[in-house]
């Protein structure tokens, strides 16, 4: 199982007189703290972590997800729940990510919709890999169809995984049958949010040796990108 940036999820054994434990060693709250620049968790955020636990019927004790107390044949099972539970945790990074996310994402809406522009939003295209991509905003102009990935996030730690993210998209894009049948008609896109001074020049140049790269401080030439002039 995996984190959502694709590390791979740990869970260790520790063997105790007559029985194991099952420990994450606090790894999945660790992430989920590097992918935000406030260290600290809502109480909503808690509540929703408390919630996999209970759920998963695993221990949160000081920060750590841990299942106790298992005989050898429960190991198996053990571990794939206690695995379960470190996914469902990190996955409320989108929720954290979705606050910032969202009002950019409404933005971008708005000014295609202001510039007569065509899109869908949301749309979702199956790479060769055979693993499913959820693009931002399909777009379709007189010259071309561009499948855009917005990047917008307050963090520069979550800026790189994201920028990681994206680039492993495009890549598996490219080499799938929609992009090698309508190769000349369709373009990838990175459009940065560069209200927040998170990025690198890694992440443009990552970005831009699959994909043509947008700022969205620069309306003019994203919409010059779009519609190919």
């Amino acid at each position: 199982m995996m984190y959502p940036d694709g590390g791979i999820v740990d869970v260790f054994i520790l063997e105790r007189a007559d029985s194991y434990t099952l420990t994450d060693f606090g790894e999945a709250l660790a992430w989920l703290r590097m992918q935000t620049v406030n260290p600290r968790r809502t109480r909503k955020q808690l509540g929703l972590i408390q919630d996999v636990c209970q759920t998963r019927g695993v221990e949160l004790h000081h920060g750590q997800l841990i299942l106790r107390s298992l005989s050898f044949d429960e190991l198996s099972d053990g571990v794939t729940r206690l695995a379960q539970a470190v996914v469902r945790v990190s996955d409320i990074w989108f929720t954290m990510r979705m606050r910032s996310f969202k009002s950019t994402s409404e933005e971008v809406n708005e000014w295609l919709l202001e510039r007569s522009i065509n899109f869908k939003a949301g749309v979702r295209h199956r790479g060769r890999s055979g693993r499913d991509w959820t693009i931002d905003f399909e777009i379709y102009t007189y010259r071309r169809t561009s499948l855009l990935f917005l990047l917008s996030t307050g963090s520069r730690t979550a800026a790189s995984r994201l920028t990681d993210h994206v680039v492993a998209g495009c890549i598996d894009l490219k080499r799938s049958q929609i992009h090698q049948l309508h190769a000349d008609s369709v373009s990838l896109v990175s459009l940065f949010d560069d209200n927040s001074d998170v990025w690198r020049d890694e992440d443009f140049r990552l970005a831009s040796e699959v994909s043509e790269v947008a700022l969205w401080s620069q309306r003019d030439k994203l919409e010059a990108i779009l519609r190919a002039t």
